[in-house]
C-alpha cells in the first residue's frame, strides 16, 4: 500500500487533450507509485478535460485546470505551480510530459530521498528511454556521447521528466512562459544554477517515453532560434551572446537538411534579435566557471 501523508510531493502534467489514452496511463502509473504525491494536477493546455479523479480513483487531492487558451508547455505549467503555491502544502512538483510513463513503483519515493539529502539540490532530471530502453542522446544532459546510465550534477535538464524545488522556484522565478516551446528549461536551469542551486541527473529515474523528433512541430524551426537567442540576451555575459549564436549558427548550417528548416530558423533568429527578450539577468562569471567545469559551458 503507498504511504500517504505531508510527503509533500506533487505531480503536475500538461496537455492540450490530443493524448487522452497516455494521459490516463500516466496517472494510473503515478496511482501505483510506493508513495503516493500529496497533490495531482492536470491542466488542459486550451482544452476541455476528462474527470480523471472520478475514473481512475487517484490518490492524493486531484486539481483539473482547464485553460482558455493554450499557453504553451511553459505557461501550462506555471498554471500548475500557481494553483499549488495557493494549497501550500507542496515543497516538491514532478512534472512529466503526458505520453510518458513511470515504468518502476519507486520513482515518487526516490524523488523524496534525493530532495531530503541534499536541501541546496533544486532540480533532479530523470533519464527518458523508449518502450525499448533506448535513450537518445539528445536526452543525455551532457555534451557529446555520453552514457545515460551515468548520473551525476549537470548543467540542464529535461522536460519530460523532472522534478523541482518549490523553495527554488520562489527564489529564481517560474518558467518563461513567453518561450512558449524551446529552450525554456535552460533557462531556467541558468537562473537556478546562478543562484546556487544544484541539478542533478538521476538515471534511476525512467520514464518511458516514445521515440520523437523535436522537428515534428510545425513551429520548431522558428521558435527554436527565436528563444536561443532570447535566452542569451536574457541570461550571458555581453561578450559570450556573439560566441553562443556563432557557434549554433555554425552547428544549425552543419545539421539543417531542410532548406524550409533552414529558412524557419533563420527568420527566427531574426525575429530573437529584433523583439524583446524580456528581463536581461546575466549569469555571473562564477556560474560561467561552474557550469563548465561541469562539462558544458554555456557557448555551446
Amino acid at each position: 500500500m503507498a504511504d500517504t501523508g505531508a510527503s509533500g510531493i506533487a505531480v503536475a502534467v500538461v496537455t492540450m487533450g490530443n493524448r487522452p489514452a497516455e494521459v490516463e496511463a500516466l496517472l494510473e502509473s503515478v496511482a501505483k507509485q510506493d508513495l503516493a504525491p500529496t497533490r495531482i494536477v492536470v491542466v488542459g493546455n486550451g482544452c476541455p478535460l476528462p474527470d480523471y479523479d472520478a475514473r481512475l480513483a487517484l490518490p492524493g487531492e486531484v486539481t483539473l485546470l482547464e485553460l482558455d487558451e493554450n499557453l504553451g508547455c511553459p505557461g501550462g505549467r506555471n498554471a500548475a505551480l500557481r494553483a499549488l503555491r495557493e494549497f501550500g502544502d507542496v515543497d516538491v512538483v514532478v512534472e512529466l510530459d503526458d505520453d510518458g510513463l513511470l515504468v518502476d513503483a519507486g520513482v515518487l519515493r526516490r524523488v523524496r530521498e534525493l530532495f531530503d539529502a541534499d536541501p541546496r539540490l533544486g532540480i533532479v532530471g530523470f533519464r527518458i528511454a523508449d518502450e525499448n530502453g533506448e535513450t537518445q542522446q539528445r536526452h543525455v544532459p551532457r555534451v557529446g556521447s555520453s552514457d545515460p546510465m551515468r548520473g551525476g550534477y549537470v548543467t540542464h535538464f529535461l522536460g519530460g521528466g523532472h522534478a523541482l524545488r518549490t523553495t527554488m522556484l520562489d527564489e529564481v522565478g517560474d518558467w518563461p512562459a513567453e518561450f512558449f516551446f524551446a529552450h525554456e528549461e535552460t533557462d531556467l536551469a541558468w537562473r537556478a544554477a546562478d543562484a546556487g542551486w544544484r541539478i542533478l541527473y538521476a538515471p534511476e529515474l525512467l520514464l518511458r517515453h516514445p521515440k520523437t523528433s523535436p522537428a515534428r512541430h510545425a513551429i520548431y524551426y522558428r521558435v527554436n532560434a527565436r528563444n536561443r537567442v532570447w535566452l542569451v540576451r536574457r541570461r550571458l555575459p555581453l561578450v559570450l551572446v556573439p560566441v553562443h549564436l556563432g557557434i549554433w549558427v555554425l552547428l544549425t548550417l552543419a545539421r539543417t537538411r531542410s532548406w524550409a528548416g533552414l529558412r524557419a530558423w533563420f527568420g527566427g533568429f531574426v525575429e530573437g534579435l529584433r523583439e524583446p527578450a524580456g528581463e536581461r539577468r546575466p549569469m555571473r562569471w562564477r556560474t560561467v566557471w561552474r557550469l563548465t567545469r561541469l562539462g558544458r559551458p554555456p557557448v555551446i
